[in-house]
């Protein structure tokens, strides 16, 4: 049985990835719509507004929920590994995992309201974030070792500052071919 719901948690976890990568790509889009004239907008807003709201509710929270009862179930059937440290912090990650999801459904419903609080900067930003958890999440779980994990962040923060600046080379480069485009 520990096979079958392995093998389920896999799964979903990466539906569930798939889907938080995807759902601030639109957010990035749908913010970056609302720069544009009025008719083209509502257009743009209505269609992003949509595709949000069934990625969320049909692929990405149901993908979490079966990713968090796969993981339960594990370990449900190992209580051993509750013993281990390097599971505590693989925890204490996914719950930060689980935060940031529903973090996505409070900016898809202030999206939804008209309410845009964040740049489309700083939502690419964002949208690195969960690669950090993954990140983390998965040397934790390859290596199942609590000392190892403190490399592990080492090596996050060197791979978010890694991140960060691309985005940022990214927002250069667009910016210089819109002006081009432009003239």
């Amino acid at each position: 049985m520990y096979l079958y719901l392995k093998s389920i948690h896999i799964i979903f976890v990466v539906s569930w990835m798939a889907g938080l990568f995807y759902i601030v790509r639109l957010f990035i889009y749908h913010t970056e719509a609302q720069e544009r004239v009025a008719a083209e907008r509502k257009v743009l807003s209505d269609q992003f507004e949509m595709m949000e709201r069934k990625l969320m509710n049909i692929i990405t929270t149901p993908a979490m929920t079966l990713t968090l009862i796969a993981g339960i179930g594990m370990l449900f059937i190992q209580p051993e590994w509750l013993k281990q440290p390097w599971m505590h912090v693989k925890l204490a990650f996914v719950g930060g995992l689980v935060a940031y999801h529903f973090i996505c459904i409070y900016k898809m419903k202030q999206m939804r309201r008209g309410i845009y609080t964040w740049t489309s900067t700083q939502l690419r930003i964002w949208n690195e974030v969960a690669t950090i958890f993954l990140f983390a999440i998965v040397f934790l779980v390859v290596l199942k070792n609590a000392l190892s994990w403190i490399f592990g962040v080492l090596g996050i923060i060197a791979f978010s500052m890694i991140i960060m600046s691309a985005v940022k080379i990214y927002k250069y480069y667009r910016l210089k071919g819109e002006k081009r485009d432009k003239k």
